[in-house]
């Protein structure tokens, strides 16, 4: 899976996983997902690191981790592409 790929399927999950009314191509990549970004807060957090854990195969361990994870859609894909290349998943 291409980082564009992990981009393109993890705007998919926070539109249909929390039932967002956007289009993927007003989720801009590098701004942020939560607070000022799309304005969600911390229960939406835990629920699409759920989302993120079930369809990527990674494991978001801890609070710091996802802070850094989840800071944009480029982040969480470079966050995800390392961690299924560490594992051997790509």
């Amino acid at each position: 899976m291409t980082r564009a790929e992990i981009r393109h399927r993890a705007k998919e999950l926070l539109i249909s996983g929390l039932r967002l009314e956007v289009s993927p191509e007003e989720i801009v990549d590098a701004e942020p997902i939560f607070g000022s970004g799309l304005g969600l807060d911390s229960i939406d957090a835990l629920e699409f690191v759920v989302l993120i854990e079930e369809n990527f195969g990674v494991a978001i361990p801890d609070e710091t981790v996802a802070k850094d994870a989840l800071a944009s859609i480029d982040a969480l894909a470079e966050f995800v592409e390392g961690e299924r290349r560490r594992q051997n998943l790509s």
